[in-house]
């Protein structure tokens, strides 16, 4: 347990070491924190907190950096954000809506990256929050059918299922043009719960037409994610990350951090991962389990519509990057996608 002179120096080391990234002396934290130490005192807290794994000596100087340790502490126990202004909420507000449908993931990526001076990544919306616009099967064999699926932002999406029992292709079309009639502007979980519910009320009279219904209502789930394929998630400002980096000391670093946007796979794990979690989480480089992040890391929280999580969004920086303002951008703008994307979706019926 540290004591509150060693948290109170732990802290300042942090916040001068996150302002201009170079290592922190004695000299300046007994000048800056006005803690009424003797440098002998100082320097003996310093000590601990070396001990401790808290702060290490860089080999180039007499200063003192936080390790991943140390700015887990100051994280989880002694940082406090800074709310962002009004006026960059209210933009932030404004633009996403003053987006269309299609155009808001792409609008809350490019608003963090722009508030954040980092990258900023968005999670693309679970597909059952989608309202239906128009759904065809088409049957390809005895035992496939195709699935097509048009949502509410113009986009296709299409997919192949086993042919739910011996379905005729009159019994296909008149089960689309049912849906299509009925449930255009539902989610599509919605319209799997309206057509279960009517198949309670009509359980005595099931004809082809219900049957048909009822089973490929449980179709317009989309596949389980693949973590191999593009589209998933989005990345803006990456070029942000090249002017916060140290080019002798992140290059290397630098360069996995991209080949793992590139490749996808590993942060879609994480971002899934997040999807579980409540509230705004940072993932600290390597110490967080995720090897990828290097020296990087990535400030997330999760967005909802109509109180169930369907996405999450955050913002990728150096590990010194200002937590204060950053941890306020990304909650502020889950909650103000979150809100955008619910005004475009209709109440339950």
């Amino acid at each position: 347990m540290l004591g509150e002179r060693a948290l109170s120096l732990l802290k300042g080391l942090v916040e001068h070491y996150v302002a201009d990234g170079r290592p922190v002396g004695s000299k300046t934290l007994a000048r800056d924190l006005g803690l009424g130490l003797s440098p002998a005192t100082l320097r003996n807290v310093m000590a601990d907190l070396e001990r401790l794994g808290l702060i290490a000596a860089p080999h180039t100087s007499a200063g003192r950096v936080p390790t991943a340790k140390g700015l887990r502490v100051f994280l989880d126990t002694l940082l406090h954000t800074r709310p962002i202004d009004h006026a960059a909420e209210g933009e932030l507000r404004d633009k996403l809506a003053g987006s269309e449908p299609g155009e808001l993931v792409e609008t809350a990526g490019r608003l963090l990256a722009d508030l954040s001076q980092q990258a900023g990544v968005v999670l693309l919306p679970r597909r059952d929050v989608a309202r239906l616009r128009h759904v065809d099967f088409v049957s390809l064999s005895e035992e496939r059918l195709l699935v097509i699926l048009v949502t509410d932002d113009g986009d296709v999406h299409n997919w192949v299922v086993r042919q739910p029992g011996n379905l005729s292709p009159a019994a296909l079309t008149q089960a689309a043009n049912y849906l299509n009639e009925h449930h255009a502007g539902r989610t599509l979980a919605q319209v799997r719960g309206a057509v279960l519910a009517e198949l309670q009320r009509a359980r005595a009279a099931v004809g082809e037409l219900m049957q048909a219904m009822t089973e490929l209502a449980e179709h317009l789930t989309p596949p389980p994610r693949d973590t191999t394929a593009a589209g998933d998630y989005l990345i803006r400002g990456e070029s942000n990350l090249l002017a916060s980096a140290d080019p002798a000391a992140d290059l290397g670093k630098l360069q996995a951090l991209f080949r793992a946007f590139g490749e996808k796979r590993e942060l879609l794990r994480l971002l899934d991962d997040c999807l579980h979690g409540q509230g705004v989480q940072i993932f600290l480089g390597a110490e967080s389990g995720y090897q990828f992040l290097g020296d990087f890391s990535l400030v997330t929280a999760p967005y909802e519509v109509d109180g169930q999580i369907v996405g999450v969004l955050g913002v990728i920086g150096p590990q010194r990057m200002p937590y204060q303002r950053v941890v306020s951008v990304v909650d502020v703008t889950a909650r103000l996608l979150g809100a955008a994307l619910n005004r475009r979706l209709p109440a339950p019926s």
